[in-house]
């Protein structure tokens, strides 16, 4: 049987301010992203989102970012590697106290952001990436986009690479994501995101913005937390997914 983990990113919130209606996603997804405080979240948050996921048993991952609370770790920054990587692991320590003290433990990492598509392409940033996760725990995942250099510079260190596709944003013809800022970037209609997640995790590919067939081998696939209606369209994804034959579980 085919089977795919479901993740979203949770816990972004600050202080009074949510974004996420962590509670509710958390019944339906089996991974959570947790923001870890330099894209968004503080240090409430990440306990309660922790509790909340232990209880469910939901695996958490660490979120990492760019240290940019203002611009919610979608604007594009140069950081050096060495201070990238401690950040990294400063993130990741962080969550894990909180997972810790709700009797579970950080499972994988993915970047966040103007972060995350960073690393598609710059080695040296996933370098720093890979780096960061391997100061605070050798053994955790790392989450990232299919043929992206994050995914191959973590193989290479002894990091599970785990490739993820997404079903409520649109791809280019060569696999990446469409920018945030550009039209269509994020797929809005509820019913072509269900049939193209679906489509993605039993053919292993996705139609790009221009039509082409883009092979997407995933084994998590992301459905945002800030989408409007994020909580019954990851139940209704959920529920198309199972009645066509697929298993929906953590990778971890």
């Amino acid at each position: 049987m085919i089977s795919i983990d479901l993740n979203a990113d949770l816990g972004e919130g600050f202080g009074r301010w949510r974004l996420t209606d962590d509670e509710r996603l958390l019944s339906v997804v089996t991974s959570a992203n947790v923001a870890c405080g330099f894209h968004a979240g503080d240090a409430a948050t990440m306990r309660r989102v922790c509790e909340q996921a232990a209880e469910r048993g939901v695996r958490i991952g660490a979120q990492v970012s760019y240290r940019d609370l203002a611009g919610f770790g979608r604007r594009a920054m140069d950081v050096p590697p060495a201070e990238l990587a401690a950040e990294v692991a400063y993130q990741i320590g962080a969550l894990e106290v909180f997972a810790r003290a709700a009797g579970t433990r950080v499972s994988y990492v993915k970047p966040h952001g103007a972060l995350y598509n960073r690393v598609v392409h710059d080695e040296e940033q996933a370098g720093a990436v890979v780096d960061g996760v391997l100061l605070a725990d050798a053994t955790l995942p790392v989450l990232g986009l299919p043929g992206s250099r994050l995914l191959e510079v973590a193989a290479k260190a002894g990091l599970p690479a785990v490739p993820e596709g997404f079903a409520d944003r649109a791809y280019t013809d060569q696999g990446t994501l469409v920018p945030r800022g550009q039209e269509g970037a994020v797929v809005t209609d509820p019913e072509a995101v269900v049939a193209r997640s679906v489509g993605l995790v039993r053919s292993g590919a996705v139609t790009s913005r221009s039509g082409a067939r883009v092979e997407v081998r995933a084994r998590s696939l992301c459905l945002h937390g800030d989408t409007p209606g994020a909580v019954e369209l990851a139940r209704e994804v959920r529920a198309r997914l199972e009645e066509s034959g697929v298993r929906v579980e953590a990778f971890v």
